[in-house]
C-alpha cells in the first residue's frame, strides 16, 4: 500500500502535543455537564410543549433540515422519528433548491436546526418552502436571529457557551440539539401509544424485532437446506452433508422419507472414540438416535 497523504500522516514522536491527564478530562466532563444543566434549567417548556404538540398533530411529513453538524443532528432526529413509525425525513437545504423541495407539501412541517439562526443555506430555503405552503419551525440558540423573523414558530435552545476553549466548535450546541430532539421524539412515542410490538416491527433485524416478530417458520431451514440421509448410507458418504448444512446433525429417513432418527456431531465423535476409523465403513442406521 502507498503512504498516506502528507495531511494524514501521523504525528511524529517529537510533535509538541501535551498528554491529556485524568484531571483535565474530568474537568471537561464536569464543564459539559454544567452547560447541559444550564440548558435544562433555562429551556422554555411552553415552547417545547407547543413544538411537540405541533409535530404530533402534523397530517403530513415532518422534514428536518440543517447544515454542517446541525445537519447531522437534524438527519439523526428524522431517522429516529421514522423508526417510530412517524412520517419524517431529512431535506438537504442545498439539494432542496435543486429539485428535492418537490417532496415538500402544504401539509408538511419543516424544522430548521441552526445554532446561529443565520445560516445562509437555510435562509435561502425559507421562501421556497413557504411557497410550497409548508409550516416552518426554527430551532436556534442565538437570540434575535434571522430565522426567527421568517419562520412560523421558533424554539430557543438556551446555550451559555461551547465547551470548546475558543467558544467556537459546536460541541455543546449540538449536544443540546440532540437531547432536545430525542426527548421530543420520546414524548411523541408515548403520545402515539406506540407498543413494543409496533416498535419491533420497524426493527426486524434488531434484537427486539427478532424476539417479537420472527417465528420458527421464518428462520427454520427448508427443503434442500435440510441435512438428510438414508438409513443405509455410509457415514463416510454423509460427512459432507453433516458439515456443509451447518446444523450439527443429520436427519435420518427411511425409504418412505419418514424421519426415523438423528445422527449428530456428538454421535460421530463418540463413534470415532469407540470404533476408530472403522466407523467410516459403518452405516448410519447403526448409530442413529431414534425419534420417539
Amino acid at each position: 500500500m502507498g503512504s498516506l497523504p502528507p495531511f494524514l500522516d501521523l504525528p511524529s514522536p517529537n510533535a509538541k502535543f501535551q498528554q491529556v491527564d485524568q484531571t483535565t478530562l474530568l474537568n471537561l466532563f464536569k464543564s459539559q455537564q454544567n452547560q447541559l444543566n444550564y440548558f435544562f434549567q433555562s429551556l422554555n417548556l411552553s415552547q417545547a410543549l407547543t413544538f411537540t404538540q405541533t409535530l404530533l398533530n402534523c397530517n403530513g411529513t415532518i422534514f428536518f433540515s440543517g447544515v454542517g453538524k446541525s445537519g447531522f443532528v437534524a438527519n439523526k432526529i428524522s431517522q429516529t422519528l421514522i423508526s417510530l413509525g412517524i412520517r419524517a425525513g431529512f431535506l438537504s437545504p442545498v439539494d432542496a433548491l435543486h429539485g428535492d423541495i418537490g417532496a415538500l407539501f402544504a401539509s408538511d412541517i419543516l424544522v430548521l436546526f441552526s445554532k446561529s439562526g443565520n445560516t445562509e443555506e437555510l435562509l435561502r430555503l425559507v421562501p421556497c418552502a413557504k411557497a410550497k405552503g409548508a409550516y416552518l419551525v426554527s430551532v436556534t440558540s442565538v437570540e434575535g436571529n434571522a430565522l426567527t423573523a421568517v419562520c412560523d414558530m421558533n424554539v430557543h435552545l438556551p446555550l451559555e457557551r461551547e465547551l470548546c476553549p475558543f467558544d467556537m466548535a459546536p460541541v455543546t450546541s449540538t449536544a443540546i440539539q440532540m437531547v432536545f430532539g430525542d426527548t421530543v421524539a420520546t414524548a411523541l412515542m408515548g403520545a402515539r401509544n406506540l407498543t413494543k410490538e409496533e416498535y419491533a416491527a420497524n426493527h426486524p433485524a434488531g434484537r427486539i424485532g427478532k424476539s417479537l416478530i420472527f417465528k420458527v417458520k421464518d428462520v427454520m431451514k427448508k427443503q434442500n437446506e435440510l441435512p438428510i440421509c438414508n438409513e443405509g448410507d455410509l457415514i463416510m458418504e454423509q460427512l459432507v452433508e453433516l458439515t456443509s448444512k451447518g446444523c450439527g446433525c443429520l436427519l435420518v429417513v427411511d425409504g418412505g422419507s419418514h424421519l426415523t432418527g438423528t445422527f449428530t456431531d456428538g454421535d460421530l465423535r463418540r463413534s470415532l472414540k469407540a470404533s476408530g476409523e472403522g466407523i467410516f465403513k459403518a452405516y448410519s442406521r447403526r448409530n442413529v438416535q431414534p425419534v420417539i
